[in-house]
């Protein structure tokens, strides 16, 4: 698994454990959502993504997306 697939894998997870929590627990768990949906954006817009930086110090090669 490169870098990329690793970065979408935890958005894509967060997302879907926001959902359940937010059909199990509470509404306010989609501040979660709004969270992994905003820091999506602002690393396509400005290439920074602590998620990336995080991956990169575990080990994983970089992909396409983060160099």
């Amino acid at each position: 698994m490169n870098l990329d697939r690793a970065v979408l894998a935890l958005a894509g997870s967060m997302v879907l454990v926001s959902a359940l929590l937010v059909a199990v627990l509470s509404p306010w768990w989609l501040l979660l959502t709004a969270f992994v949906g905003l820091n999506l954006l602002q690393s396509s817009i400005t290439g920074f993504c602590p998620a990336a930086l995080l991956f990169r110090r575990l080990g994983l090669s970089a992909g396409c997306a983060f160099r």
